[in-house]
């Protein structure tokens, strides 16, 4: 709906009542025509307060407006998909479905030197033969890239940018920030996909990170992360409450094409889409490097973080011409700002302690502020980085911000102690001795030690081992701290009564906890070795494991006694089968271990009978497979002896394609010769060669 016909003939628009009537007054006809009206004029208001930055009413009006809205959407049964009251949340997720991109969403050549800027203009010029070329520059936002997809105006998914080539399709999260309108403005292609940065503005990060500290939470470590970490919630109605906005800067692809960048960036407002009004055009390199100067000097007073400036050729036909590496846009190019740096005094250094037992030392501060972030912790990474910088308690140190996001000492300044730090002999959680293997200390007590423990578990019931809702960090804490759990193997001793007692914790969490864990107890082969945190195996290594070896009787057996076997197994060399050894040889490792199996009976390897029958081919799959899912054929076709992949390279033998594949893995595969299959000729293959579809 254009902005014109909404100011002309919605009430709700410019001058908005401050009551209604009744509901028990109104038809059903009239309240359907009462929806329509309130939902059109919130649009409007949503345009104009996102992308105007020109609110018409006052938020309490707004807010009353959007209540009757819910109201009558309740009362009437009106509720609609791409209504905006979808954007205060819903019902959690179970997980991320993975999506393919409907282009590839690719990440940018970068440097912070103008040197480097300068030769990526002199190789474009070259390439398209021209004497200068049409640049537009924007700011390099520091937030979240994502995919939003619209089609006839509606949103239809919004999706990470994940590998570029696939991401999560997070679209019950996207639908409640209220910058992603869920119908585009005027008259927007039939089909739109535009590329767009989801941050979180300073002052609103600040706000949000002193709410946290009052809820007693642990607070973001800076806006990027607060905006990563709220993406992923599966609990839509936590993201409705976080302060995000977004900016959109790319149209990926759409049913008609502006010539330009340039005239893209004019158009896509209109749809009610948001851009930066720091954006410039520019006539030459020089202009783009001056641009990116100037930027620099205003970073610290922009209301969001940026990292650099991005430079585009202009010309849509033109970037065609250059095209794309594997990784790259070759028509685009990062100049990046440079690291935030501060001095300060370190006052003590802590000792922390990973999953994997690696101690790692961080230096305490003097608080100072960095860029706009006020760092009091700083990474000194290992006892070898400490010695070559001869840091101590005491010295004056440069701080500076890797990638304006993880705190560092770069160097000493000024000495205020004699030598180097020197980390304790034991470790400062159980006491267990602290030995160095190279350049890095570890903690020897195993999952005997607390702080490995409790990061143990973490990782066990995490999305990388067996995937137990309601087991995050804090949860865990309270049950280590508690008393409850003292090992992996005690959470399947947890009881109901005793969960119920924690702060907290409802009968409805505790019962919700207890049904996960009992679920767990019969987990997949892979699943089990990779949640065991054996360094170096995750979740692709542990699928090797498995395949390889079919039990955990037999792994384990191998890891103890014939550890020069596992080198056979693909993604498995010869320090990778010494550390798996080590693992299962160190005694509180075991003790652990079988601790767990007293209530833990993995499955063996599906497919282990499987055969060789299709040994030595490397499969891709695209779209929807009517009788099993991608996983389940992935699964199938490497219990037979073959690779699946996930993206369509010069090795791939075969792509399958069900319904709906992407665009991209097919034009990979014509350009590749790589052979198509549908789905029926897939399951010729697999019956030719005595595999059945559905086993």
């Amino acid at each position: 709906m254009p902005a014109a016909d909404a100011d002309d003939g919605n009430p709700y628009v410019r001058e908005p009542p401050t009551e209604f009537d009744p509901l028990e007054e109104l038809s059903a006809e009239r309240a359907e025509r009462q929806v329509e009206l309130l939902r059109e004029a919130i649009r409007e208001h949503d345009r104009r307060y996102y992308v105007e930055n020109d609110p018409i009413i006052a938020d309490r009006t707004y807010d009353l407006l959007f209540s009757r809205l819910q109201e009558l959407e309740d009362a009437f049964d009106l509720s609609h998909p791409d209504s905006p009251t979808r954007s205060v949340g819903g019902e959690p997720l179970d997980a991320f479905e993975t999506v393919e991109h409907v282009a590839p969403m690719l990440s940018i050549s970068q440097s912070g030197e103008a040197d480097d800027v300068r030769e990526f203009d002199r190789r474009v010029r070259r390439e398209l033969d021209l004497e200068a070329v049409t640049y537009v520059c924007e700011p390099k936002f520091d937030g979240v890239s994502m995919a939003f997809v619209y089609e006839e105006g509606r949103l239809e998914r919004a999706v990470t940018r994940g590998d570029g080539r696939e991401g999560d399709d997070v679209t019950r999260n996207a639908r409640t920030i209220g910058a992603v309108p869920q119908r585009l403005h005027d008259d927007p292609p039939d089909f739109f996909a535009v590329r767009g940065e989801v941050y979180m503005p300073k002052d609103a990060f600040q706000e949000h990170n002193r709410e946290r500290l009052e809820r007693g939470e642990e607070p973001f470590a800076n806006p990027r992360n607060a905006t990563a970490g709220t993406i992923r919630q599966l609990d839509p109605s936590v993201v409705a409450e976080r302060p995000l906005e977004v900016f959109y800067f790319d149209v990926l692809a759409a049913s008609s094409l502006e010539d330009t960048h340039w005239a893209e960036l004019e158009t896509v407002p209109d749809y009610g889409l948001r851009t930066n009004d720091r954006v410039e055009r520019v006539s030459d390199i020089e202009a783009a490097v001056d641009y990116r100067d100037r930027l620099l000097e205003e970073r610290d007073g922009l209301p969001y973080e940026i990292d650099g400036v991005v430079i585009k050729v202009d010309d849509r036909e033109a970037r065609e011409a250059l095209g794309r590496t594997a990784r790259h846009d070759r028509w685009a190019f990062a100049y990046k700002f440079p690291a935030r740096s501060e001095v300060t005094t370190i006052q003590d250094v802590a000792v922390q302690v990973g999953r994997t037992g690696r101690v790692t030392p961080v230096a305490l501060l003097d608080p100072v502020d960095v860029g706009g972030v006020t760092v009091s912790r700083a990474s000194l990474h290992n006892p070898e980085e400490i010695e070559a910088k001869n840091v101590n308690v005491g010295d004056a140190v440069r701080v500076q911000r890797a990638g304006d996001v993880i705190p560092y000492v770069e160097e000493v300044l000024e000495k205020g102690s004699e030598g180097h730090y020197e980390l304790p002999d034991h470790c400062p959680v159980c006491e267990s001795a602290v030995e160095r293997d190279g350049p890095i200390a570890f903690c020897t007590g195993g999952l005997a030690c607390d702080a490995q423990l409790r990061r143990s578990i973490e990782y066990y019931a995490g999305d990388g081992g067996l995937d137990l809702e309601g087991l995050g960090e804090k949860s865990v804490r309270q049950l280590v701290e508690a008393g409850l759990v003292g090992s992996i193997a005690d959470l399947y001793e947890l009881e109901r009564e005793a969960l119920t007692e924690l702060e907290g914790w409802g009968e409805t969490s505790a019962e919700n906890l207890l049904a996960e864990i009992e679920a767990s107890r019969e987990p997949p082969l892979a699943d089990f070795l990779s949640a065991l945190g054996i360094p170096h195996v995750g979740p692709s290594t542990a699928r090797e494991l498995a395949r390889a070896f079919g039990s955990f009787a037999a792994v384990r057996a191998a890891a103890e006694d014939r550890p020069e076997t596992l080198e056979d197994v693909d993604e498995i060399g010869e320090t990778v089968a010494e550390t798996i050894h080590d693992f299962f040889a160190s005694e509180a490792n075991a003790a652990a271990v079988d601790a767990i199996l007293e209530h833990v009976s993995p499955q063996e390897a599906e497919g282990r009978d499987g055969g060789d029958e299709l040994e030595g081919l490397t499969f891709v799959f695209t779209g929807s497979l009517s009788g099993m899912t991608r996983g389940e054929a992935q699964e199938l076709v490497e219990a037979h002896g073959a690779n699946a992949t996930s993206s369509v390279s010069g090795n791939t033998d075969y792509l399958v394609a069900g319904e709906n594949p992407g665009a991209t893995k097919r034009e990979a595969a014509d350009d590749l010769g790589v052979a198509v299959l549908e789905e029926a000729a897939f399951e010729e293959l697999l019956a030719d060669r005595g595999i059945a579809a559905g086993e």
